[in-house]
């Protein structure tokens, strides 16, 4: 699957963030990765003064390191959680 940096795409993105048991949030900060996960209060933190591409990439980044139940998903959700486990970004 290839990835679209697009507003809407980063949107679902965000939905299927909310889907899981963690919070996003944006706010400004020093992550050398752009984001950072505090998994003991499951807060995602992502850099809000990245781009479109740097959100996106960051969000793909936390949905496939942090565990996700794919059986509490909505379908549309499940799919595109389908698909972006089998993505690999390229920088």
């Amino acid at each position: 699957m290839t990835v679209k940096y697009s507003k809407q795409y980063l949107h679902k993105l965000e939905d299927l963030m909310a889907e899981t048991d963690y919070i996003l949030r944006y706010e400004k900060g020093n992550f050398k990765s752009g984001y950072c996960i505090l998994n003991s209060k499951k807060v995602a933190i992502v850099n809000k003064y990245f781009t479109h591409e740097g959100k996106i990439n960051c969000l793909i980044d936390i949905l496939k390191s942090i565990e996700v139940n794919a059986d509490k998903l909505s379908s549309k959700n499940k799919t595109l959680f389908l698909e972006l486990s089998q993505t690999d970004l390229k920088i």
